[in-house]
């Protein structure tokens, strides 16, 4: 950068700190209004010999109406609190919605003869689904308007939707209260009416080649995944096919690409094992492709008699084989791809000419083609130094093109469709950023904290180029870290109303997570867990070192069990940051995990550990954050939960918020808020959940006193004219 354009951006904006700084801006005052005060009902909990007290049990009695009013006042008491602060919230709304095309139409894909996609309207909350025939100028049919479907609904969100093969029935399923409570569905195209069948809550469903039977999953009342189910049109009632015992696996159905195979998945977040059998042939009888061996993942494709399974079976990062589908089993194992030293194979999709490698290499996707005749391989070229990127609708078995999907911190989400033949790459759909957005003000890094244990571990930063890295910005840490998943750095139109604020905004990748593969996960699980928070600790002492903040100008967020990142990370380091936001978080883990009744928990052994065992518990309470509530000074808190969320329950957060009170030290604001109508997303309208971004937004702006429209940075102009200056 010129030396001079440099001493320019910074006087200008100097010159608006100062301008901003005179502006009136009212104060998070935890005080404005008296903060509830949950009832203490003691209960002794523990296990081993712990014999602990636990006075805010009771709150997770959902039917009790003394909860109901304290989850109310709670409501009240944060709506009072950040009153002074309303008409900020509602023009941070209106600046975000400013930023989207709200009549918009998705890139169509093809799939048997029809163009689909899904198209938005001007004021409304839920997407419409649509299709055309052959050629994109045909007339559109409209196949499910979810606006419709949410009338009288204070919360909609459609799951499973499924065309039977000849285009003309879809089966589909809907949520109307955010527990993942899903009623099936089926529609005739044809006429537009529903179809009358016996089938109720179904969690995952399947067509067969027939075009008149279904495969469908129900769960428990523990929110399992555990009965395969065969449902042909006329029957009377459904066939029970599997019931799976093992309170560690799920399942799921499936079809191949190909449309040749169904698949049964049985899995657990390390095992799994899958079925199969003829798509055309749904009476047929199941057959076990490869028995389950304990921590043995394996995923299998069809193609022409062939399965090609992407298996971690001698590979820890996953390689390839393939076996022939009458012979499944692994004795008849041959490697097609071998593994790589730090690469991760992510998926294997196989196509009739060619096959997808998606692969994982220092935390980014990349996709690898290899032609199935002359074995010649190339790589798509992605640029940036952060990205997202994934396979986007590939649903047509024989195509010379592959579409993925792309993304980056200043990228918008773009769908591109790769050309095999000519190696050549072309953007069907870039998602329009309304207002005055230019990616070119913008700078994304990507660098590296070291752990305490020595570790590097990655971090993604995205900021405006004209903010100065002098320790004088906002800085806005997320973390997740768990489950093996990747927070891959993604496009937030909203994220720009922090980033023209003058916020930095960084992603820590810390271990649990996946994107340094499966290793980094091992090494955030379980005993190690505590690897989690302490690399998130030394994320954020690494922006402070670097000037990318201070600690009294750090904002730390994440949600479910980065809320649980979160909630430890503040407890053993209160003074870390400013401002702590716990969306949806997982905060009681001895009493979750303990409790075998509650969706998730079962599954999550192998994640958490069961507390059944001595030194598994021992050692999740030291880090659990409501267990480890201490008598000291805490950052500003909110806390973000939905009453029907059934992955983290609503009482986890309610009970941390009622012993923090009761506990810290300072009077710092902590504020919590329930949304009464929905589920572990937040609101399911596009609007409603911008509203509870705006409304997050506003709290963690006015802690820094940046909740005013003035503290908007706009010295673009100033630095853009000094720019052509020089």
């Amino acid at each position: 950068m010129n030396p001079r354009f440099l001493v320019l951006t910074i006087t200008a904006l100097i010159a608006f700190s100062s301008f901003a700084a005179d502006q009136t801006v009212p104060s998070l005052d935890p005080n404005a209004a008296k903060p509830p005060v949950a009832a203490r009902k003691p209960k002794i909990v523990g296990l081993h010999g712990d014999k602990t007290e636990d006075p805010y049990f009771w709150l997770r009695e959902k039917d009790n109406p003394e909860l109901l009013a304290h989850l109310k006042a709670e409501n009240a008491y944060t709506a009072a609190v950040m009153a002074p602060f309303q008409a900020f919230e509602d023009s941070l709304y209106r600046e975000m919605l400013g930023r989207i095309k709200q009549t918009d139409v998705s890139a169509p894909y093809p799939q048997r003869g029809y163009w689909l996609y899904q198209r938005t309207e001007e004021g409304k909350q839920y997407p419409i689904y649509c299709r055309k025939k052959a050629d994109f100028a045909a007339p559109e049919e409209v196949i499910l308007d979810v606006n419709e479907l949410a009338k009288g609904q204070k919360f909609m969100a459609v799951n499973s939707f499924e065309y039977s093969d000849d285009n003309t029935l879809l089966a589909y399923s809907t949520d109307v209260n955010g527990h993942r409570d899903y009623d099936f569905h089926l529609k005739n195209l044809a006429t537009g009416e529903e179809v009358k069948t016996p089938l109720g809550k179904v969690a995952d469903l399947a067509w067969a080649a027939d075009n008149k039977t279904i495969f469908f999953v129900t769960e428990n009342e523990a929110k399992r995944n555990n009965r395969l189910w065969r449902y042909t049109q006329g029957e009377r009632e459904p066939t029970l096919l599997y019931e799976e015992h093992d309170e560690l696996f799920d399942l799921a159905v499936d079809r191949s690409r190909d449309g040749k195979i169904a698949f049964l998945g049985i899995g657990s977040s390390r095992t799994t094992e899958f079925r199969f059998l003829p798509a055309a042939k749904p009476k047929d009888e199941w057959q076990v492709l490869a028995p389950r061996r304990n921590e043995i993942e394996y995923y299998p494709e069809h193609r022409d008699g062939i399965f090609y399974i992407r298996t971690n079976d001698g590979a820890k990062e996953f390689r390839v084989v393939t076996a022939p589908s009458a012979r499944p089993g692994v004795e008849h194992w041959k490697e097609l791809v071998p593994a790589q030293p730090g690469v991760t194979i992510e998926d294997f999709e196989p196509f009739a000419d060619h096959a997808v490698v998606v692969e994982r290499a220092e935390g980014l996707i990349g996709f690898r083609i290899t032609d199935f005749q002359n074995k010649k391989s190339q790589r798509i070229d992605l640029p940036e130094p952060a990205y997202l990127a994934g396979s986007e609708f590939n649903v047509e078995f024989s195509t010379g093109t592959f579409r993925f999907k792309y993304e980056s911190p200043v990228t918008p989400p773009s769908v591109y469709e790769y050309d095999i033949a000519t190696d050549s790459k072309k953007l069907l759909k870039q998602v329009e950023v309304l207002g005055d957005y230019d990616p070119t003000r913008y700078l994304v890094e990507r660098v590296r904290a070291t752990a305490k244990d020595g570790k590097e571990v990655p971090l993604d930063i995205v900021r405006r180029k004209d903010v100065p890295v002098n320790g004088s910005a906002v800085c806005w840490l997320q973390g997740y870290g768990s489950y093996g998943i990747s927070i891959d750095p993604s496009f937030s139109s909203n994220r720009i109303s922090l980033l023209d604020r003058g916020v930095i905004y960084a992603i820590a990748h810390v271990r649990g997570g996946g994107e340094l593969g499966q290793a980094w996960h091992e090494d955030g699980r379980m005993m190690s867990k505590m690897n989690t928070f302490t690399d998130f600790i030394a994320c954020a002492d690494f922006l402070v070192e670097k000037k990318y903040g201070t600690h009294e100008r750090l904002a730390i967020q994440g949600g479910s069990a980065g809320g649980l990142l979160i909630g430890a990370t503040i407890n053993l380091r209160p003074g870390l940051a400013k401002v702590a936001i716990l969306n949806v978080p997982f905060v009681d883990v001895i009493n979750t995990m303990s409790d075998a009744s509650l969706p998730l928990t079962t599954g999550e052994y192998i994640e958490w550990g069961n507390p059944k065992n001595k030194a598994e518990y021992d050692y999740m309470k030291t880090y659990s954050p409501y267990d480890n509530v201490a008598a000291q000074e805490y950052p500003a808190i909110f806390l973000f939960t939905s009453l029907n969320d059934s992955q983290v329950p609503f009482w986890e957060p309610a009970k941390f918020a009622a012993k923090l009170r009761a506990t810290k030290t300072d009077n710092n604001p902590l504020l919590f808020r329930i949304n009464l109508d929905a589920g572990h997303g937040g609101a399911s309208g596009r609007f409603d959940r911008l509203r509870e971004v705006a409304f997050e937004y506003t709290f963690g702006l006015a802690a820094f006193g940046l909740a005013n429209d003035a503290a908007k940075a706009v010295p673009v102009a100033a630095a853009a004219k000094a720019e052509e200056k020089n």
